[in-house]
């Protein structure tokens, strides 16, 4: 399994911005996943699929002026502030 960290920022003007942005997380939260309360649009995912599977799966929640990025984490180089529970969470997976 692998650990990804994946961020979005939806277009606000949107007139169904909130429902569109729920439909976003409730895919994502498809996974395996833990969110730090610190990181708004953040969520830490585990999968064995691939950064462009979980793109691909994501993307048909998307518009053409919204943004999402899926990194894969490094088992021996990440570093951040985040909480105690999110980082365990992260490194057991890792």
């Amino acid at each position: 399994m692998a650990v990804y960290l994946v961020t979005w920022d939806l277009n606000r003007e949107k007139p169904n911005y909130a429902a569109a942005r729920n439909l976003l997380i409730d895919q994502i939260q498809t996974f395996e996943n833990i969110k730090d309360s610190g990181l708004d649009s953040v969520l830490f995912i585990s999968t064995t699929w691939t950064a462009n599977q979980v793109y691909d799966d994501l993307a048909p929640k998307l518009d053409k002026d919204d943004r999402v990025v899926v990194t894969k984490m490094s088992g021996a180089d990440h570093q951040g502030w985040l909480s105690q529970a999110t980082w365990d969470w992260i490194n057991s997976r890792l």
